[in-house]
C-alpha cells in the first residue's frame, strides 16, 4: 500500500505545472532546546547571533509546540504529520533486537513521511544529526524512510556522547573515535577535568561537514535538508574554546555558582557546567551560520526556506537538586521564559518550544506571531511549499501554516491540538484555543490523576486550574481526544483504549 502511494505521488507531481522554481527547504531541529534559551526569545546570557539574525530577517512564532515532551515520538510527529493520539510511536522505546545500540521503536513500511513526498516531488533528500525513529535493519531506517541520504546517530542511545565509537552512514556503522567516550559516567571524588571526556572527533563537526556535503552536491536541483542536530542535549562536550567565552565566575561557589557537575543526575561531568551548557547552544548557533553562509556561497538564500525549533523543552529535575538532568541549569539561564514545567511534562515549559522561520519575499522581516501552532503542522505545509502531493485518502492532522508565515491569516485549524503521551507514566494533553486540559499516569492503570484546566490567554504560567469551574469545557476536551485517538497496541492506555469516559 504504501508503496502504490508513492508511485501516485510520483505520477502526480510529474504532472504540477509550476511558474517559479521550487523552494529549497531547510528543517533545523535542536534537541533539548527550552523556549527561553535563545536571544531572540529573551536570553541575556547565551550568545545566539544567528538564530537571532534568522528572526530579525523572519519570523518568530510565540507559541509553536512539539510533537511531543520527549524525543523519539516528538520526531514521529514531525516526520508523518500524525499527532500523538494518532502516531505509530508515542514515548520513547527501545526496538530490541540485541544490538549494542538496537534503535528505537521503528516506524512501520506503512508509514508516510514528509521526506518521502518531497522526494517525490523531485527533491534530493538529506538527514544528518539523530533520527530515533528505527535502526538501519528495521523499516524505520530513513534510508527507508524517504532519505537519500542519512549520516549521524540512528540510535538516540548512541547519541549519549559526542565522542562515539560509531556513526551511521546511511546504513552503515562507520568507526569515527578509537577510543570512545561513553555518555555516562560520574567521579564524586577528585578533580573533574572536562579534557578527559574528548576524542578524536567530534560527531557535531563530523555531521555538519556532511550536511555541508550534501547541501554543496544538492544545490543545482530543489532539496529538503533535514537537520536534527544534537546540541544541547545533555553529555555535555562542548569545544573548549566556546565554554573559555564565558565568565568563570558562573561556576564558582564562592561567587554564587554552583561548582562541579559529578554526573550525580546522569551523563557526564563537567567542571563548567553553566558555561559548558551555554558552550554547546553557541556551538549549535555556529552551525545554522555555517549552514547560512554555504546557502549564501551558493546564491541560494533568496530560493530556501530556513526553519529552525526544537524537539522538546530544557531537561528537568533529578537526584540533586542543584543541577537538572545532565548537569544543567535551567533556572540559571530562565530556560523556560518562565513556563511551567520541562522536559518530559506536558506543561507549557515541556512542549512549547521557539520556532523562527526565514522566507524571503514570503515572511515579513523581524515578524512575530502568535498563531498556535505544533509538529503535525510542518507536514502539510512543508508539501504545500514543495508542490507535493499526499496521497488521496492519507489523513493528516495538522494546518497549513503558510498564511500564519505570510501574515495573510491564521491557518484554518478546526480541532484542538492533541498529545497523547506515553512515558513519565503517561500525559494527556488538549489545546483549544485559549484552553488546555492536562491529565497525568495515564498509562498506570487506575491511577489518573484528575484532570486540570487552564486559560493560556490570562495564566500562561499554568498556576490557577480551573477544571473545577469549568466541567463542561474538560467533559468537551476530553471527548475530542476519547474520539479522536487510535488503539496503538505497542503504546496502550489501560483504562481509554475500550473509549471508556473519564471525566471528574
Amino acid at each position: 500500500m504504501k508503496y502504490l502511494s508513492l508511485l501516485i505521488i510520483l505520477v502526480a507531481s510529474v504532472c504540477v505545472a509550476s511558474a517559479q522554481e521550487k523552494p529549497n527547504i531547510v528543517f533545523i531541529l535542536a534537541d533539548d532546546l527550552g523556549y527561553g534559551d535563545l536571544g531572540c526569545y529573551g536570553q541575556e546570557k547565551i550568545k545566539t547571533p544567528h538564530v537571532d539574525k534568522l528572526a530579525a530577517e523572519g519570523l518568530r512564532f510565540t507559541q509553536h509546540y512539539t510533537g511531543a515532551p520527549v524525543c523519539a515520538p516528538a520526531r514521529c510527529v514531525l516526520m508523518t504529520g500524525r499527532h500523538l493520539g494518532h502516531a505509530e510511536v508515542r514515548g520513547n522505546k527501545d526496538s530490541g533486537n540485541g544490538r549494542i545500540f538496537p534503535g528505537q521503536w521503528p516506524l512501520t513500511a506503512d508509514a508516510l513521511t514528509i521526506a518521502e513526498v518531497l522526494k517525490g516531488a523531485g527533491y534530493a533528500t538529506g538527514a544528518f544529526g539523530k533520527w530515533g525513529l528505527g535502526p538501519s535493519v528495521s523499516t524505520g531506517s530513513p534510508i527507508k524512510q524517504g532519505f537519500d541520504r542519512f549520516y549521524g546517530y540512528n540510535c538516540q542511545r548512541n547519541a549519549h556522547s559526542f565522542y562515539p565509537m560509531f556513526l551511521d552512514s546511511d546504513e552503515r556503522e562507520v568507526v569515527v573515535n578509537k577510543y570512545p567516550i561513553p555518555g555516562h559516567d560520574r567521579k564524586p571524588e577528585g578533580e573533574v577535568d572536562a579534557d578527559d571526556y574528548r576524542s578524536e572527533q567530534y560527531s557535531s563537526d563530523l555531521v555538519l561537514a556532511e550536511a555541508l556535503k550534501f547541501l554543496d552536491q544538492s544545490k543545482d536541483k530543489p532539496f529538503f535538508l533535514y537537520l536534527p542536530f544534537l546540541e544541547p542535549h545533555v553529555s555535555m562536550q562542548p569545544p573548549k574554546e566556546w565554554v573559555d567565552r564565558y565568565p568563570k565566575e558562573w561556576d564558582d561557589e564562592s561567587l554564587g555558582g554552583k561548582g562541579v557537575y559529578r554526573g550525580q543526575n546522569g551523563y557526564l561531568p563537567h567542571d563548567r557546567p553553566r558555561a559548558a551548557y551555554a558552550a554547546m547552544i553557541s556551538d549549535l548557533d555556529e552551525h545554522v551560520g555555517a549552514v547560512m553562509e554555504r546557502l549564501e556561497r551558493h546564491g541560494l538564500t533568496d530560493n530556501t526556506i530556513v526553519i529552525f525549533t526544537s524537539d522538546n523543552g530544557t531537561t528537568h529535575e533529578s537526584r540533586d537538586p542543584k543541577f537538572h538532568v545532565g548537569g544543567c541549569d535551567a533556572p540559571f539561564f530562565n530556560s523556560t521564559a518562565g513556563l511551567r514545567g520541562y522536559k518530559g511534562s506536558c506543561y507549557e515549559g515541556g512542549i512549547r518550544i521557539p520556532c523562527v522561520v526565514r522566507w524571503p519575499g514570503v515572511v515579513k522581516p523581524g515578524s512575530v506571531s502568535d498563531v498556535p501552532g505544533y509538529f503535525p503542522d510542518w507536514f502539510p505545509t512543508l508539501a504545500g511549499i514543495g508542490g507535493a502531493t499526499v496521497p488521496e485518502g492519507h489523513a493528516l492532522d495538522g494546518i497549513d501554516l503558510r498564511p500564519a508565515l505570510s501574515g495573510e491569516g491564521t491557518g484554518d485549524r478546526k480541532e484542538p491540538m492533541i498529545w497523547d503521551f506515553h512515558n513519565y507514566g503517561g500525559i494527556i494533553a488538549i489545546r483549544d484555543g485559549q484552553w488546555k486540559a492536562v491529565r497525568k499516569n495515564t498509562v498506570v492503570k487506575k491511577a489518573m490523576t484528575p484532570w486540570e484546566l487552564y486559560n493560556l490567554d490570562t495564566d500562561r504560567e499554568e498556576t490557577n486550574d480551573l477544571a473545577a469551574k469549568h466541567p463542561d469545557i474538560v467533559k468537551r476536551l476530553e471527548k475530542f481526544w476519547l474520539d479522536n485517538r487510535t488503539v496503538e497496541p505497542d503504546f496502550p492506555v489501560p483504562d481509554v483504549d475500550g473509549k471508556t469516559e473519564l471525566s471528574n
